[in-house]
């Protein structure tokens, strides 16, 4: 049966990581649920991290219940009010999406002392995938300053006492006043303790700066009045090729400029960047094609348990292999044809954000190991068509029951798997520091049908 390991030792480095980031520019940061939500080891992350953030009531409860001492954050679109009074005896924080949101659930939320945020669009696009962009033109996540304005009359926010100011940051040398201007039109404003902006998805520091410059031209004069800022997720920070100390230098300089804010970002990939993986087995090996690739059918899905494959799409790492672009792989070309357009250079361009993580060469390619023969598209179980994970290069051919090994796949495979057509799901284990493997949680035909009736 298939499982997806998680690697303890890998998982550490990443906290590592992330905790000097968190010390270093005395910011805060939060695991993000939806990208990795093994709770087993969630006492681990609570050793390095400040708490978690939730995209509704389930999140927010297993944050309550596996992380408990630590912050618990929450955001959505919109909010259920059934789910309020539950909701909010269990976060800190509570983000809402746009004004309405704020105007129905806010006063409900301070009077049972959680500290209300906005989302804001500060209508800056740096993601490279439109799905995957929340500041793409229609965008329904984050209010505009223009649709801010619209709302409330173009007045600021109300100033809020800052006697009940929650977890601020210590005050830096020469730090300014902040400055809270109250006018009539305020008055009808309900209070905001801060402000919320997610637009990166596996990016760089560098694309965090524009988001950040267009931040702050748009809703920095709010600043004042504010008692934190998320910057949200989408922070590559565990990638090989990351710039961490500009990302601290970056950090720092905001706080200098802010020091009355206190500083979220709440990665959720790079807590499990290169940390686990998903074994599967070659199930039958089908005779080349008329393009010389065989079809090899697996006991894992593209559909069921690497949605995002489809979804992004990219084009995951296997050990051992060199992967061809998917959608060339799939056009009915010649391997050597699809080789030769991917790079003159003879490298192997991954097929979208996720190919791009890891220790990857100085210009982001990979390179293959050998030449390329012993190809094989990859395909699950399933009836769709389009089931289809990649295709590869293998140094020596694949036979059935071959073990293969997809890296990379403790962020959202787990969180997104499905049982389309009956599959099963895979089990989820993890290796522990001292090599042992120990099964989590192993799945059969009930969590197959509970979920359906």
């Amino acid at each position: 049966m298939p499982r997806y390991i998680i690697d303890e030792i890998a998982l550490t480095r990443n906290l590592e990581i992330l905790a000097s980031v968190r010390e270093r520019a005395g910011v805060k940061i939060l695991l993000a649920q939806k990208a990795f939500s093994c709770f087993e080891l969630y006492p681990l992350v609570a050793k390095y991290l400040d708490g978690a953030t939730a995209s509704g009531l389930f999140e927010a409860r297993l944050a309550h219940e596996e992380m408990p001492g630590k912050e618990n954050h929450v955001f959505a679109p919109a909010f259920r009010a059934e789910d309020m009074p539950e909701l909010l005896g269990i976060v800190n924080h509570i983000v809402f999406n746009s004004p309405r949101q704020v105007e129905k659930f806010g006063e409900m939320a301070r009077a049972a002392g959680v500290s209300v945020g906005l989302r804001v669009n500060p209508e800056v696009s740096v993601a490279t995938t439109p799905a995957y962009d929340p500041c793409r033109p229609g965008s329904r996540l984050g209010v505009t300053r223009g649709g801010m304005d619209a709302a409330w009359g173009g007045s600021q926010f109300t100033a809020t006492d800052d006697s009940d100011a929650i977890n601020c940051v210590p005050p830096v040398a020469d730090a300014q006043e902040r400055v809270s201007p109250v006018t009539d039109a305020q008055e009808r404003v309900p209070p905001i303790d801060g402000l919320h902006f997610h637009c990166l998805c596996e990016q760089r520091v560098e694309e965090l700066r524009q988001v950040l410059a267009g931040f702050e031209a748009k809703f920095g004069d709010l600043l004042p009045q504010m008692k934190w800022v998320n910057f949200g997720g989408g922070h590559h920070i565990t990638r090989a090729d990351y710039d961490v100390d500009g990302l601290v230098a970056l950090l720092l300089d905001f706080r200098h400029r802010y020091p009355y804010l206190t500083v979220y970002l709440e990665p959720g990939e790079a807590v499990a960047l290169n940390a686990g993986t998903l074994e599967a087995t070659v199930l039958e090996i089908q005779p080349p094609g008329a393009d010389g690739i065989s079809n090899a059918i697996l006991d894992v899905s593209a559909a069921c348990h690497m949605p995002d494959v489809l979804e992004m799409p990219y084009t995951p790492r296997v050990s051992g292999a060199s992967p061809l672009s998917g959608p060339a792989a799939l056009s009915g070309a010649s391997p050597l044809s699809v080789a030769s357009r991917l790079s003159s250079e003879g490298t192997l361009r991954p097929e979208g954000p996720h190919g791009a993580a890891g220790a990857l060469s100085s210009a982001g390619t990979l390179r293959p190991e050998g030449p390329l023969n012993n190809l094989y598209r990859f395909g699950g179980p399933t009836c769709l068509a389009g089931d289809v994970i990649g295709t590869y290069s293998f140094p020596r051919p694949l036979a059935e029951g071959d073990r293969v090994v997809f890296e990379d796949m403790a962020i959202y495979s787990m969180v997104k798997n499905n049982t389309f057509n009956g599959m099963p799901l895979p089990s989820i284990a993890v290796r522990r520091m001292d090599g042992t493997v120990e099964t989590l949680k192993a799945f059969g035909y009930a969590d197959f049908k509970g979920r359906l009736g």
